[in-house]
């Protein structure tokens, strides 16, 4: 009678004890797969010739390299055309990147809809990333004095036709992004290249400079004829916890090919999604630039 007691116990606990051991399994895959960050690529307009700028191209490069990201938690990645209306898109954003010539928040339809839905997207921590046009606001955008909450977002912007402050948009040959001598995430795995571009510089950090939240991440002694130092991209860690990050280049599309170019790139879209950045950096090999259909590769010379 004992005995059976004993086998029915034994039976008992072999169960609860495989039970146990299935939800550590099954917890411990869920840990080792978490759902995909996701990520709004918005496309505003643009008027640049072919093989410049190539905005909805950009787009689909940056969703084809998110999506094939090496060493990094998944991503998702949605390419929109207009601002959405649906709340969920915008509740479930990680991190917004904007392609356009000119901070699309000011130049797509329904700008206010646009600017108040941002601003609570900003509130609540979301990432923020503007690459080349998109880092620029015009005289009109801005307040007498600069102000704009893109520079709280983001921690600086392209500033033309301002009449506070006056960027500097060129076209120039054989200069170098150097990476800055601070401890980055952004700024792992890629070293400084040489390219023929058109980065931005004299940006608008504010009337003091970059605030103290403000980490310049690539400079490049600019212009050639009489060089300074010139930040020409930066990242700032907002007090809401969110973070952003400026990129005032490539102008030309061909320029994706440059792999260290894509990995700070990637690093930057990653980092403002608050994912972890890999000592190698965020890595994603890239097929025939044609694939994404631009007006052109390459700009008619």
């Amino acid at each position: 009678m004992r005995m059976q007691w004993l086998k029915r116990h034994v039976v008992l606990l072999a169960l609860i004890l495989g039970a146990m051991a299935q939800s550590a399994f099954e917890g411990g895959a869920l840990a080792a797969d978490p759902a995909p960050a996701n990520v709004l690529l918005v496309v505003g307009p643009s008027l640049h010739p072919a093989g410049t700028h190539e905005v909805p191209a950009n787009a689909r490069l940056m969703k084809h390299c998110l999506e094939h990201a090496q060493g990094v938690t998944p991503m998702r990645a949605e390419i929109v055309t207009a601002w959405p209306k649906d709340a969920a898109a915008l509740k479930n954003a990680a991190t917004v990147v904007f392609f356009g010539d000119i901070f699309p928040a000011q130049t797509l339809p329904e700008p206010q809809r646009v600017r108040t839905d941002l601003a609570a997207m900003m509130d609540r921590g979301c990432g923020l990333v503007c690459v080349h046009y998109a880092t620029g606001l015009r005289a009109q955008d801005v307040a007498e004095d600069g102000d704009h909450p893109l520079l709280r977002w983001m921690g600086g912007y392209f500033a033309t036709g301002c009449k506070h402050h006056q960027s500097v948009a060129r076209v120039m040959r054989g200069i170098t992004m150097t990476p800055e001598a601070v401890d980055h995430p952004v700024l792992r795995g890629w070293k400084a290249y040489t390219f023929d571009d058109e980065p931005y510089y004299n940006n608008y950090f504010g009337p003091a400079g970059p605030a103290k939240n403000v980490t310049p991440l690539v400079t490049s002694m600019l212009p050639p004829e009489s060089p300074r130092k010139e930040i020409v991209a930066w990242a700032v860690e907002r007090p809401d916890g969110g973070r952003g990050v400026g990129i005032v280049f490539p102008h030309f599309f061909r320029n994706w090919e440059i792999e260290d170019m894509r990995t700070f790139a990637l690093n930057s879209v990653c980092w403002t999604a608050k994912l972890e950045i890999p000592p190698a950096g965020v890595r994603a090999s890239l097929p025939n630039l044609a694939t994404f259909a631009p007006g052109a590769v390459d700009a008619e010379r």
